[in-house]
């Protein structure tokens, strides 16, 4: 039922003005976008604040800063979450036995191989693919070497006379 508009009001109503009654659809508006902003900011919230756990590189070093951003999470301090987003772009290796025993292993067997050919490959030299040194710096490098220095004469102690 449409009630008569009052004498005094202005005839050019503005649309979301409803009459008395009727359902007021800016309000119903209004209310869906502010509920809808409201969760799309809490959702947006949470997945910034598990970034740094989505960040992590192993699982000792996840531990530790999904510790650090519920902490951030429950007491507001910002700064454990940079700590943890920090940790979290910093890759820790991971020293796990399987890897530690892979390695002894793969350096024992080059170490058997060295002793079964008694010589070390080409490449596997230090000074592989440097000429070899003229005659007279060899020569050089061997005397000084046989030659004690004076800090090792001063580390000798004195011989007694019998």
């Amino acid at each position: 039922m449409a009630h008569p508009q009052h004498p005094l009001a202005t005839h050019h109503l503005p649309p979301f003005i409803t009459g008395p009654g009727e359902t007021d659809v800016l309000y119903v508006v209004v209310t869906l976008v502010l509920i809808g902003a409201i969760l799309g900011a809490g959702v947006f919230f949470f997945w910034l604040h598990s970034l740094p756990e989505r960040m992590v590189h192993n699982r000792a070093q996840f531990d530790i800063v999904a510790v650090l951003a519920l902490l951030s999470l429950f007491t507001h301090i910002h700064a454990f979450w940079v700590a943890a987003l920090l940790l979290a772009l910093v890759k820790i290796p991971e020293f796990s036995i399987s890897r530690f025993n892979e390695s002894v292993a793969r350096i024992a067997g080059s170490l058997e191989k060295i002793a079964n050919t008694g010589t070390v490959a080409a490449s596997a030299r230090p000074d592989a693919g440097v000429a070899d040194p003229p005659a007279k710096v060899v020569e050089a490098e061997a005397k000084t070497a046989s030659a004690p220095s004076s800090a090792d004469v001063a580390e000798q102690p004195p011989k007694r006379e019998a």
